[in-house]
């Protein structure tokens, strides 16, 4: 979830994947159960603490790992890895972040910007004539600071592709889990089904300040850097970020719909079904959610990224301006270039976060200003058919994050 804040809008902010497998239908643990048997993996530390917390919602799985700038790591675990059996949770768990992806998106334009091979002032119509056209929208209005801030006013692709989601069904999914589209696909899909909320100011559009989140703005961000560079952005995110960063459990699966072992399973809980299903398999290639990562390897960028190691200083503070974004789910959510900051810690202070979901797995992370700490955490159980349950869940994951990252 490209898509992806603590709502139930949230969901046609899903990160693209358009298929998943159905294997096994199982029961939705009740929070009573899942409270009886939470402890059975975790220790006594706060973070063991909230990760069972998470699992009292109804989640079948969760991981979570601090890092901080002493050296110091902890990591936390709950439920179990496949409803099947009592495996716990693997420390080590491969999972897709869904729109954490648009955090290593964004890093790797900001590169290109300091390089000077790109400008966040360049136009979609200049790095890719005639894409963004037609049904009133216009590339010539849209900047490349417009699609890294979400402020370009176009529509978000997932919203045409999943539409009702109450009529989605495992069976629909069944049939498309190996299948996938082209981000050029994609954004046609946008374009033709909407007009943009809104066209930038033409005479400087990278000031303007109207903020939606739309999974197109990454897709047309990674193919303004394929142009640029002449490279896969897979091939750019792996020789800028994951190689220099030594990120050895961060990779980009391009059209295979597999999550490497060791892993745990991901549940979906289909609109108006109590049972959960089995959502493993499904392609999802594009630059605004499809990289698979572990707990440690995304602390291990966050805290590089706030750290100054993946930007010079112009660009991480071009990247930490921000615009008012209250739709991401936090209060007082502020927008920055990948990346959201939020006040969650009281007394004005906060730190920051973006987060990501993919069919049954939600990625919930944070790190301080300095990069000083940071904490990623892996749920794997999403509901689209429980709006209170689902809202328990984030909540409890969002309370994890804000106990490791405020003093």
């Amino acid at each position: 979830m490209a898509e992806r804040r603590a709502n139930w809008a949230w969901l046609g902010l899903m990160a693209a994947g358009l298929g998943l497998v159905t294997l096994t239908a199982f029961a939705l643990p009740d929070a009573d159960a899942a409270a009886n048997t939470a402890g059975a993996h975790g220790g006594g530390s706060q973070l063991a603490r909230d990760a069972r917390a998470i699992e009292a919602t109804g989640a079948t799985g969760v991981l979570a790992a601090t890092q901080d700038a002493s050296g110091d790591r902890d990591a936390a675990r709950a439920g179990v890895a496949d409803l099947d059996g009592d495996r716990p949770v693997p420390y080590d768990s491969y999972y897709r972040i869904g729109s954490d992806t648009k955090t290593f998106t964004a890093v790797v334009a900001l590169q290109l910007v300091a390089e000077g091979v790109l400008d966040l002032d360049d136009t979609v119509q200049e790095w890719l004539p005639g894409v963004v056209a037609g049904n009133g929208h216009d590339g010539s209005r849209i900047t490349l600071a417009n699609l890294l801030r979400q402020t370009s006013g176009l529509p978000d692709y997932d919203e045409v592709v999943f539409g009702d989601i109450e009529n989605y069904t495992p069976e629909d999914y069944r049939e498309q889990r190996f299948e996938g589209q082209t981000p050029r696909e994609l954004v046609d899909v946008a374009l033709r089904s909407q007009p943009p909320a809104w066209l930038p100011d033409p005479e400087d559009p990278s000031s303007e300040t109207r903020w939606a989140y739309s999974n197109t703005n990454y897709l047309l961000a990674g193919m303004i850097i394929e142009e640029a560079t002449g490279h896969t952005w897979e091939r750019e995110v792996h020789e800028r970020v994951v190689e220099p960063l030594g990120l050895a459990h961060t990779l980009t699966p391009g059209t295979s719909a597999y999550v490497p072992e060791p892993t745990a399973t991901g549940y979906l809980q289909f609109p108006g079904r109590e049972d959960l299903t089995e959502t493993p398999l499904f392609v999802n290639a594009g630059p605004d959610g499809a990289i698979i990562s572990t707990t440690q390897d995304l602390n291990t960028f966050l805290r590089a990224l706030m750290g100054g190691e993946l930007l010079p200083a112009e660009q991480l503070a071009e990247m930490k301006e921000t615009v008012p974004a209250e739709d991401f789910g936090v209060a007082g959510a502020e927008y920055g270039m990948g990346i959201a900051w939020a006040p969650r810690c009281g007394n004005g202070e906060g730190f920051w976060f973006h987060g990501g979901t993919s069919l049954g797995t939600v990625s919930e992370g944070g790190v301080t200003e300095d990069g000083d700490a940071a904490v990623s955490t892996a749920v794997f159980t999403l509901s689209f058919a429980d709006q209170e349950r689902q809202e328990a869940q984030n909540a409890a994951t969002q309370e994890l994050v804000d106990h490791a990252l405020c003093p």
